[in-house]
């Protein structure tokens, strides 16, 4: 099917309102819209770029759950939750009362991510899997009772306080099967011969106009991007997050998805995520170049001049990429250190300007790999 010809669906009665039932997506598209070719060659450009940086970077993966982090908290707040990078980094109980909330939000699709990553290894990208994200997406926070875990068995709706003034409307619960069924289909459908960043960005657009969840849907649908850039091999790893575009551009990407179903036009919207994915994948290799440059010169330049303190250092250095916001006894169960010996170690950080203390405490302080952590702001 050409875009051009695409009817995204239909409207269909339901109890005192319409929803909208979008048509099957379990084919072919093609298009001779040349935008859309340029885009795609430079997105898998990028792509490829990123990729291959990935594969020669040593221990890339102590890199990787920044990278997370930083996508939790844009996923998140495009959803409306006001919680900042560091302010996920630090324990429960030194949060505010009225944050703790929105960080667990956070910290539930971290888990979630890293959970559904995990479980690549031995599940396809499914329905399945899908389901099994969304429960721990959900787990112990604002959407508990929301049927974690569990596609919807009522009707949902976007915007407006109810079914009688909503934005939109999704599907009928009983619609969601088929749907479904045939969303996973076009996932794994070998005989479509498509590019994977259009199947994907097709497959968001269907996702999030079935909002098969009573809540927690565009976050799902966001994770859904990266799972599948990992599934099909397009990244040997998950160093692609379009969030944080998406944020920056969030009428926009509300309005693209709207223009499908209103107006049928699947091109504007596979533009706008083709260059999403160029601007990202840009963003993503410039930080890993930065925190390569980073590590090597600090590496060089400060723990190189420890002295005895040389090889442990070295160690707790390594690890400040996956916990850059650190307590004492935090140091003290990253390296197995005696409360003095990692107050010493720690103070050495402080004074080779790696570490910088944030609370200005005699007690309880907390310590900040400041320099690493900007990148991610």
């Amino acid at each position: 099917m050409n875009i051009n010809d695409f009817v995204s669906g239909s409207y269909q009665k339901g109890y005192q309102y319409q929803y909208f039932l979008p048509n099957h997506i379990n084919h072919t598209f093609d298009w001779t819209d040349g935008t859309i070719n340029e885009l795609l060659e430079g997105a898998s450009l990028k792509l490829g770029e990123l990729n291959s940086f990935s594969r020669f970077v040593p221990n890339i993966d102590m890199f990787i759950m920044m990278h997370i982090v930083k996508e939790a908290v844009d996923s998140s707040r495009i959803e409306g939750t006001q919680t900042n990078i560091d302010e996920v980094l630090i324990a429960e109980k030194d949060i505010a009362p009225e944050k703790r909330d929105d960080q667990q939000e956070v910290k539930n699709y971290i888990a979630a991510m890293n959970n559904a990553i995990e479980e690549l290894n031995t599940l396809p990208l499914s329905n399945r899997l899908i389901k099994n994200t969304h429960k721990i997406l959900l787990s112990s926070v604002r959407g508990e009772h929301k049927s974690p875990g569990e596609f919807r068995q009522s009707q949902n709706w976007i915007g407006g306080a109810s079914l009688a003034d909503a934005v939109f409307i999704p599907p009928a619960h009983h619609e969601l099967p088929e749907l479904l069924s045939d969303l996973e289909l076009f996932l794994h459908n070998d005989d479509i011969k498509i590019p994977h960043l259009i199947r994907i960005a097709i497959a968001h657009y269907q996702f999030e106009t079935i909002h098969p969840f009573l809540d927690g849907n565009g976050r799902i649908g966001r994770l859904l991007i990266t799972l599948y850039f990992v599934s099909s091999g397009i990244l040997a790893k998950p160093l692609l997050y379009l969030s944080d575009f998406l944020d920056k551009n969030k009428s926009l990407y509300y309005d693209n998805l709207t223009l499908v179903r209103s107006k049928n036009d699947l091109g504007q919207w596979l533009r706008f995520f083709l260059t999403g994915v160029i601007q990202t994948a840009e963003n993503s290799v410039l930080t890993l170049e930065k925190i390569v440059d980073l590590k090597a010169a600090i590496e060089k330049e400060k723990i190189l001049h420890l002295g005895k303190r040389t090889k442990i250092g070295h160690e707790f250095f390594d690890q400040l990429f996956t916990k850059p916001r650190v307590t004492i006894k935090d140091v003290q169960d990253m390296t197995g250190l005696s409360t003095k010996a990692a107050n010493d170690l720690v103070q050495a950080f402080v004074d080779q300007n790696i570490l910088i203390e944030t609370t200005g405490y005699q007690r309880n302080r907390v310590f900040n790999f400041a320099e690493y952590l900007q990148m991610f702001y």
